[in-house]
Order: C-alpha cells, then structure tokens, then sequence
C-alpha cells in the first residue's frame, strides 16, 4: 500500500466509488478551483493592464482629463494575492484528478495521517485565503477612495468609463478587482465547509476505531 496525493492511500483491489462524504468534498474542491483560478486570472488582468503595476491601496492622480496611477503599491502585493489563489487553485486540480483516477482505476482509502495532513493544509489554505480576501477588499477600497475623492467621478464603476493615462490602462479595472474579491470570499466558505466535513470524517473514523478496537476485544476473551 503506499501513500498518494493528500494522504489517500491506493491498494491493489479494484475500482471503488467513494463514500459520499468525499464525493460532496470532492464537489466543494471543484468550486474552489474554479474559484481560484478566476480570482488569479482576474487580478493578473488588472495588474497586467496597468503594466505590471499593482493598483491595489494605489492612489489615483489626474492628468489633464484623464486618471493615472501615480503611486501604485509594490508589484508583490499582487504576485502574493494572485499567487495565493493559483496555488490553491493548482492543489485543488491536482486532488480532484487523483480522486478520479483512484476512484476510477484503485481502490483508495485515506487514512488517520492522510487525514491529518489534509486537516493541516485546510487550516492553512483558509488562513491564506483570508489574507488575500482581505488584501483585495481594503486594497480596492483605499483606490476607489482615492479616486472618488478627486471629484471627477462618482463611484469607482464610472471611473472605468474615464481614459486613463497612458491609453489602454485600467482596462475594467473595478470589474475585475470586485470579481476577483468575490471570488475569493465564496473560495474562503468553500475552505471552511471542507474543514468541517474533514474534522466530522476524523471524529467518524475515531468512533468507528474504538468501536472496532471494543468489539474485538470482547470477541478475543475467552
């Protein structure tokens, strides 16, 4: 037997489906890929469209008619937030593709330490997620009101509509950062629902381990 991906454990049997409670996990790893993936790529797009610039807690400056970022926030503010996401993103891909191929060609089962493991990356993945929900929420906030409060425009919605300098920057700027924020809210409960499914499998198997280790101790007595 050895140890797979996220602690599974293949044997050499045959295909079997997994139990439902993994099944529904596996559902929720789903969403949160796609969840990822979009807050990655969203905020790539942004970052990209202000020339590798990081806008978020950015202070927006006028230019004649136009908007400029005139003090942007350093580039690895974006990198982490977009990181964060892709990593999840790319973890939560690689579990759903081992979970199929398991399901579909071994038969696996995750063990108390497989568990453990997946508990501990959990933890960490809501933790990080958080980080960077937070990061885009006041970071896009700190932008807006910068740019509100230049009294060229009402709402950071309509700032999109405004050119900004040089042309081609800011390409749906807030509809991007607000995608990618939502994003990563929903990806943030997605995490703590595997959490507690992840902790109500650990309790299950304690319970089903004792009561096993009773039973048989009951039957070994003469």
């Amino acid at each position: 037997m050895r140890r797979g991906l996220g602690g599974w454990l293949p044997g050499g049997g045959g295909a079997m489906a997994l139990p439902w409670l993994q099944r529904f996990e596996l559902l929720l790893f789903t969403a949160a890929f796609l969840c990822g993936a979009v807050a990655a790529a969203t905020l790539t797009r942004t970052q990209g469209s202000f020339s590798g610039r990081c806008p978020l807690y950015g202070v927006a400056t006028l230019n004649g008619s136009s908007l400029a970022l005139g003090q942007p926030s350093a580039p690895s503010l974006c990198y982490f937030v977009a990181g964060v996401s892709g990593l999840l993103a790319l973890y939560c891909l690689l579990l759903l593709l081992f979970w199929v191929y398991s399901s579909c060609i071994e038969d696996s089962h995750r063990g108390p330490i497989g568990l453990c493991i997946a508990l501990v990356i959990s933890a960490i993945a809501i933790f990080l997620v958080l980080v960077a929900a937070c990061i885009l929420r006041f970071g896009t906030r700190s932008l807006c009101k910068s740019i509100v409060s230049l009294n060229i425009t009402i709402s950071c919605s309509e700032a999109q509509k405004i050119p900004w300098t040089p042309p081609g920057t800011a390409l749906q700027f807030y509809s991007n950062l607000h995608n990618a924020e939502t994003s990563s809210w929903v990806n943030l409960v997605l995490w703590c629902v595997v959490l507690v499914l992840q902790v109500g499998q650990r309790d299950r198997e304690r319970i089903l381990g004792s009561t096993s280790s009773r039973a048989w101790g009951s039957n070994s007595q003469p």
